[in-house]
């Protein structure tokens, strides 16, 4: 008898404790999905107080404002080491393809997971001297849910002029790498 009760005892406070965890992953599961099906417009803002708005299509994300332009959609955060690193290549591919590329870096935030501070992130742009456009507002954690979870930064989405990704970069990568590629959307 003794047995019987501690049998059920164990068995019963094992599906409590798998039956909770389970159902807060389904309510994960279910606001990704809500995310993923009704929000397809984002209206980002940059540092420079301007509004990007994107829109998510099967294909990729069309850039309002940015029509005819391939875009570098980057995800990054100002205490990454291989962020940082790579700025000066984006930079250099800005400067070189001016009137047919753009980057749009959206920031990630702190390690605790607020937004970037406006003070830290324009210290950080200058000190970096970004010449292309940085965004910070709660939106670039929706865009990167949407964009298939970005786990791991920096990661970027190369954009066609049609608004189809062509490539996928995670981790820092050579800047001739990404050049290659930019010059493969561009048709040469």
């Amino acid at each position: 008898m003794q047995f019987k009760k501690i049998a059920f005892f164990i068995i019963s406070t094992t599906l409590i404790f798998t039956g909770c965890g389970s159902k807060e992953e389904k309510k994960t599961e279910i606001v990704k999905e809500i995310v993923k099906k009704e929000q397809t417009k984002f209206n980002l803002t940059s540092t420079d107080l301007q509004t990007i708005t994107l829109e998510k299509t099967d294909k990729g994300m069309i850039f309002k404002g940015l029509e005819g332009k391939i875009v570098l959609l980057n995800f990054f955060a100002t205490w990454c080491p291989p962020c940082r690193a790579e700025i000066p290549h984006l930079n250099n591919l800005k400067e070189k393809y001016k009137e047919k590329f753009e980057v749009v870096a959206l920031d990630m935030g702190g390690k605790d997971g607020n937004l970037t501070t406006k003070e830290k992130l324009n210290d950080f742009i200058n000190e970096y001297k970004i010449n292309y456009i940085v965004t910070n507002s709660e939106e670039n954690f929706k865009v990167a849910e949407v964009m298939g979870g970005v786990k791991i930064i920096p990661t970027l989405f190369l954009i066609n002029q049609t608004g189809t990704i062509v490539q996928k970069y995670v981790g820092i990568v050579p800047e001739e790498m990404m050049e290659s590629d930019i010059k493969k959307a561009l048709g040469k």
